[in-house]
C-alpha cells in the first residue's frame, strides 16, 4: 500500500469523522424545553495523581491507543519534564528527564532507569549506539514516569533524573477474567513515511485461575520527510521491527491468595548500510546493525486474604541485549564492535498493611540480588558487576491529613573486569535514601516536599579508569509543591485539578560527562485539568529548566542537558462514549542558554477517537491523528535532526 492510498484512507476516515461529530453535537442542542438530552461527565486524557508528594505521571492504556506512538519514547514525551533526544524510531532516539538521560552522545547516561514488568531494561554509556528501549507501544497497558529521585528507592540507585516503569498487557484484560478466547487486531498506518504496524493478540482464558497471552507487533516504516519536505536521515534505512510477547498467569491457593506468572518478550531491529553514530551527529562510517532483546520472567505471588502483613512477590528474571555492529568498510575496530548485556536479577518484595496507634503504615520492603555481564568489545570494555540491594519504603498516614514517607536503600556491588588492564576489580556500597511528606487540608488543597540522596555506584563501562571505579556519582534533591482538586468548582458535574512542583538537584563527583565535575539543575513542572459535564476538557503541563555544569577548575557553564522550556495544551470534547475530539498544541521557547541554541516553535496536532457502542461496528475503534498540522519545519532542543513534517495516522482496531 503506498502514500496515495493510505492518503486517501486517511482522508475519507476524516471527512466520516466530521460527519459523525455534526451528528452528535446537534444531537446535544437544546430541544426547545430545555432538555439538552444524557450529558456524560467530561473525561480528561490523563488524570494528575493530586494524592501523592512523588512527581509521578501515568499513561494509562486509552491514552497508549489515542497518542498512536511509534515508539516509547514518543508515548511519555508529554509527560512535563520528560524530553527527547529524536523520537520517531528506537535506535535513534533517546529518553532525557530533568536534563539527565540520554544526551546526544550515549542513549544512556545511567540516571533515568527504565523497568519492564519489574525488570531493569537498557546498556550502560555505549557511545553513540542510541537508545537501548527496543519494544513496541502495542505491547503496554500502562506506562509511569517517576520525575526524580525520591519515589526511585524501591527501583534501583543513582536514579537522578527519574525512572520509566512499564507494565505488559495481560489476558485478563481482554477476556474480563471470564473463560473463553478474545482476539484483538490492530492495524496503523501513517503517511509520512509509509508506515505500517500491524498488532495481534490472542487471549485464552480456560479457566477462572488461568490465562495465556499471545501478542504479535510488525511496526515497519521508510524514511521521514521534516516540514520542508527534506528526508530526515536517509542513510539510516527503513524500520521493520518485530516484537512479541508471551504471558501465562495461573491463580491458586484456597481463596486464589496465589499467584505464578511467567512472560517472555522477545524485539528484533535489523538496519543495513546505518551510520554507526545512531544520532547521526558525526560521520565514523556505515555497519550493519543488528539488535535483539530478549526478557524472560517467572513471578511468585502470595497475598493472603485475612493477613494484611503479607502480599509476597519473588521475581527471577533475565534479559538478553544484543547489538552487532557489522562494518560496510573493513578496518575499523570501533565500528565492528559487538555489544551485550545479559542482566539476571532475583527479587523479594512485600508489602505490609498496619496501625501502630494513631498512624496507619504501607511498608514496602525488598531484597534484591542482581548480575550484570558485559561481553568484551572494542572501547566498550567487558565484565561482570554483582549487586545487592535491601530497600523499605513506608507511607505512614497520621490523621488522614498527613503523610510522611521515609524510604531507605542499601546497595552493595562488586565489579570485575574480564580483559587486562581492566581486570581489576573494584567494591562499592551506598546507603541512600530520602524523606517525602505531603499535607492534606481538607478542602482539595495539599502541600508536599521531598529531599532524596543517592549514589550511582562505578559501571563496567568505566573499567579502564580506577579513579572512577572507587569514586561513586553523588546527588541531592529537593523539591516542593502544592495540589488542589474540586469538583462542581465552575458548574455542577465538572472536576479542576491542578500540581505544581518545584525542584534543585545537585550531583558532584561526576564520571558520566568528560570535563565536568558537578551539575546543578533546577525547575518547575506544572500540571492542569479541566473537564465539564458537557464532554469539553483541557488539558495542560509546561516545564521550565535551568541548569549550569562546573569543570576542575570551577568554571561554571550552562548545562547542555536542560531542555527549551515547554507549554503543551490539548482542547478536547467528547460525545458520549463514542467519539472524543481534540487539539494539541505543542510549544518550545527559543533556547539561548547553551552553546546549540535552537528557535522556538509552535507545533499542532489533531486527534480523533471513534468507538461505536452498538450495530455492527461494535467492538471496532477507529483512530485518526494529524501531526504537525501545519507542516511546520522545526528542531526541538536536544535533537539531532529535524522533527517529522505532516503525518496523517489512521488506527483501525476490533476486538472479537
Amino acid at each position: 500500500m503506498r502514500m496515495t492510498q493510505i492518503k486517501r484512507i486517511l482522508m475519507g476516515t476524516a471527512s466520516c469523522l466530521a460527519v459523525v461529530a455534526s451528528a452528535q453535537s446537534v444531537s446535544a442542542q437544546d430541544t426547545g424545553d430545555g432538555y439538552l438530552g444524557v450529558l456524560l461527565l467530561g473525561e480528561n486524557k490523563r488524570d494528575i495523581q493530586t494524592d501523592v508528594a512523588t512527581a509521578i505521571t501515568t499513561v494509562d492504556e486509552e491514552e497508549i491507543r489515542d497518542r498512536q506512538a511509534g515508539t516509547i519514547s514518543e508515548l511519555i514525551d508529554s509527560v512535563p519534564g520528560v524530553n527527547l533526544v529524536n523520537g520517531a524510531t528506537a535506535a535513534g532516539a533517546g529518553i532525557n528527564i530533568r536534563g539527565f538521560g540520554a544526551n546526544g552522545t550515549y542513549g544512556t547516561d545511567q540516571k533515568v532507569l527504565i523497568r519492564v514488568d519489574g525488570v531493569t531494561r537498557g546498556s550502560e554509556e555505549l557511545y553513540r549506539i542510541g537508545n537501548q528501549l527496543y519494544t513496541d507501544p502495542f505491547l503496554y497497558k500502562e506506562v509511569s514516569v517517576i520525575r526524580g529521585t525520591v519515589g526511585s528507592f524501591e527501583y534501583g540507585s543513582g536514579v537522578v533524573g527519574g525512572s520509566v516503569q512499564l507494565v505488559t498487557k495481560d489476558a485478563s484484560d481482554l477476556t474480563g477474567g471470564e473463560p473463553g478466547f478474545k482476539f484483538r487486531q490492530a492495524l496503523e498506518f501513517e503517511t509520512n513515511g509509509d508506515g505500517i504496524t500491524s498488532s495481534s493478540i490472542l487471549a485464552w482464558q480456560p479457566t477462572e485461575d488461568l490465562e495465556f497471552l499471545a501478542n504479535y507487533t510488525r511496526r515497519t516504516l521508510g524514511i521521514q520527510d521534516d516540514g520542508s519536505g527534506n528526508l530526515i536521515n536517509p542513510d539510516a534505512g527503513d524500520v521493520d521491527d518485530p516484537s512479541y510477547l508471551l504471558k501465562g498467569k495461573y491463580t491458586f491457593g484456597a481463596n486464589r491468595d496465589q499467584s505464578l506468572t511467567f512472560a517472555y518478550s522477545d524485539t528484533d531491529s535489523d538496519q543495513r548500510d546505518v551510520p554507526y553514530d545512531a544520532f547521526a551527529r558525526l560521520d565514523f562510517g556505515n555497519v550493519d546493525r543488528t539488535i535483539r532483546n530478549k526478557t524472560a520472567e517467572l513471578t511468585y505471588r502470595y497475598n493472603p486474604v485475612q493477613n494484611d502483613l503479607i502480599d509476597l512477590s519473588v521475581t527471577l528474571s533475565y534479559s538478553d541485549e544484543v547489538i552487532t555492529n557489522d562494518a560496510i568498510t573493513p578496518g575499523s575496530s570501533l565500528l565492528d564492535a559487538d555489544h551485550q548485556y545479559e542482566t539476571t536479577a532475583l527479587s523479594f518484595r512485600n508489602t505490609s498493611l498496619f496501625d501502630t496507634g494513631a498512624v496507619s503504615h504501607d511498608l514496602r520492603t525488598g531484597l534484591e540480588f542482581i548480575q550484570r555481564d558485559r561481553l568484551d568489545a572494542y572501547a566498550a570494555y567487558g565484565g561482570v558487576d554483582d549487586r545487592i540491594a535491601l530497600f523499605a519504603v513506608d507511607d505512614m498516614t497520621i490523621a488522614e491529613n498527613l503523610t510522611l514517607t521515609p524510604a531507605l536503600r542499601y546497595e552493595t556491588s562488586h565489579v570485575e573486569g574480564s580483559t587486562a588492564p581492566n581486570d581489576g576489580t573494584y567494591d562499592n556500597d551506598a546507603l541512600m535514601g530520602g524523606l517525602s511528606a505531603r499535607y492534606a487540608f481538607g478542602n482539595g488543597f495539599a502541600v508536599f516536599g521531598s529531599a532524596a540522596y543517592t549514589e550511582n555506584l562505578p559501571i563496567i563501562d568505566d573499567l579502564n579508569n580506577s579513579d572512577y571505579m572507587e569514586q561513586p556519582e553523588k546527588s541531592r534533591t529537593f523539591e516542593v509543591g502544592a495540589s488542589f482538586r474540586r469538583a462542581d468548582l465552575f458548574a455542577d458535574g465538572d472536576v479542576f485539578a491542578i500540581k505544581a512542583n518545584l525542584y534543585q538537584t545537585a550531583l558532584w563527583d561526576v564520571t558520566s560527562y568528560s570535563g565536568t565535575e558537578s551539575v546543578d539543575t533546577k525547575g518547575l513542572e506544572l500540571e492542569a485539568s479541566y473537564s465539564h459535564n458537557a464532554g469539553y476538557y483541557v488539558d495542560l503541563n509546561t516545564n521550565i529548566a535551568r541548569g549550569k555544569g562546573s569543570d576542575s577548575d570551577g568554571v561554571k557553564t550552562y548545562w547542555d542537558g536542560v531542555p527549551a522550556d515547554s507549554l503543551r495544551v490539548t482542547f478536547g470534547k467528547t460525545f458520549g462514549e463514542e467519539l472524543d475530539l481534540s487539539w494539541e498544541v505543542v510549544a518550545n521557547d527559543g533556547m539561548t542558554r547553551t552553546d546549540n541554541p535552537s528557535a522556538g516553535f509552535a507545533a499542532h496536532n489533531l486527534r480523533a477517537t471513534y468507538v461505536p457502542q452498538s450495530g455492527v461496528l461494535e467492538g471496532t475503534e477507529v483512530r485518526f491523528g494529524v501531526e504537525n498540522v501545519f507542516d511546520r519545519q522545526y528542531q526541538p532542543h536536544l535533537w539531532t535532526r529535524a522533527a517529522p513534517g505532516r503525518n496523517f495516522k489512521l488506527t483501525l482496531a476490533r476486538t472479537f
